[in-house]
């Protein structure tokens, strides 16, 4: 019988569990499932995951949204509810033991349920890493305790790992596989109105409504200390939802000096893609604008207390994924006091102009790009179909 390990299809009827909570981990999910399924054709996929998996014929035991909670308040109004989900998914994996469980991100519900299974000797994976390189490094233990294998989207996560001996599979980012390694701005530009002879800012203050309250205004009145000096930049912000683009207008409306401003519902990608330069909280955000070759800069505050604080534990010298990756400062970091428009703004102006730098940059953010982009779904799985046969 074939092993699945290299590619290989099995002829076994296995079961194979995992956890979603959100929609980026949908995503990863279905795009597992598919190439899990190429290995094993009789495969069934039982556990929590959203509208992507299920289109794959995954069968979700909870509806994922229940998972889906941010905030530390709304933990906690609804932490007897979570606890009640953990407790119903172990006695199922218990009473029908798959071959696998793999939790991907929410590392603060799926680790335990990971530890749980191993202990009850269901091997365990855990798919996209948790900060723990960066702050809180003693979860490490944690992490070493919970997981059989731990998949992880960048290099120098990996490396982190197999300093703690903790077995690990760089498999390469998503993203880098899905994005084209030569974006078509003048594509981007037409279909988002915008004239393709001026050059183009784009805004993105964060998705959430913390983030565009702390940042939203900041960002503003740097794009109009920039507009002041290029009055021919077209200024485009994407908003992720209606509620985000009513708090950007207000935000635009009370400013002192009117500012023209595009307001984009979603399409964050295309914006990008169409734009010389973006400004950018750090996050998820700084990896797309890495793979669409776009110089940026980034800016964040957090509450001085908040600052303080996360100064201590983290243990990195940069926020920025195209920093972490190349482990070098490719591009400015301008953090609480040091994020001020007059520094923000100049900093988009100094690389909006230096077309040497861009030059530099945008091959420097190629060979990054071509790093990731190690088709992770198929990479992931083959990590997976491993130590299932491994355990068998």
């Amino acid at each position: 019988m074939a092993t699945a390990e290299t590619g290989q299809v099995s002829s076994r009827k296995v079961t194979i569990a995992i956890i979603a909570g959100e929609a980026s981990g949908d995503i990863l999910g279905a795009g597992l499932i598919r190439s899990l399924r190429k290995r094993y054709p009789k495969a069934r996929f039982v556990g929590i995951g959203g509208d992507e998996m299920i289109a794959e014929g995954f069968h979700s035991l909870v509806p994922m949204e229940r998972l889906s909670v941010m905030g530390l308040v709304e933990v906690l109004g609804r932490i007897r509810e979570l606890f009640s989900i953990r407790a119903r998914l172990l006695e199922y994996f218990f009473t029908t033991p798959p071959d696998v469980v793999i939790g991907i991100d929410s590392p603060d519900f799926t680790l335990a349920i990971e530890r749980r299974c191993r202990e009850a000797g269901i091997p365990s994976v855990h798919y996209v890493s948790p900060s723990v390189w960066a702050w809180r490094q003693k979860r490490i233990f944690k992490i070493a305790k919970s997981v059989d294998l731990m998949l992880t989207l960048f290099p120098f996560e990996a490396r982190f790992y197999e300093e703690h001996n903790v077995p690990v599979a760089f498999v390469g980012h998503p993203l880098a596989d899905r994005i084209p390694m030569q974006p078509d701005t003048g594509a981007a530009r037409k279909a988002l109105g915008l004239k393709p002879d001026q050059p183009v800012l784009a805004v993105l203050p964060g998705s959430r409504g913390g983030e565009v309250e702390r940042l939203g205004t900041l960002f503003l009145e740097a794009s109009r200390w920039l507009q002041e000096r290029r009055p021919d930049i077209q200024l485009v912000i994407p908003c992720v939802n209606r509620d985000r683009e009513k708090q950007v207008e207000g935000l635009v409306e009370a400013l002192e000096v009117k500012l023209p401003v595009t307001l984009v519902r979603g399409r964050s990608r295309e914006v990008m893609a169409a734009s010389d330069v973006v400004l950018l909280a750090s996050g998820t955000a700084t990896l797309e604008a890495m793979l669409l070759k776009r110089p940026m800069v980034v800016g964040y505050r957090l509450s001085d207390l908040s600052y303080k604080l996360l100064s201590r534990l983290v243990k990195v010298p940069w926020v920025a994924l195209p920093n972490l990756l190349a482990q070098q400062g490719l591009v400015p970091e301008l953090l609480q006091d040091g994020a001020t428009p007059e520094a923000l703004g100049a900093a988009v102006l100094e690389r909006m102009e230096n077309t040497e730098e861009r030059e530099q940059l945008q091959q420097a953010f190629t060979e990054l790009h071509e790093s990731l982009r190690q088709n992770a779904d198929e990479r992931a799985a083959t990590a997976i179909s491993e130590l299932m046969e491994r355990r068998r």
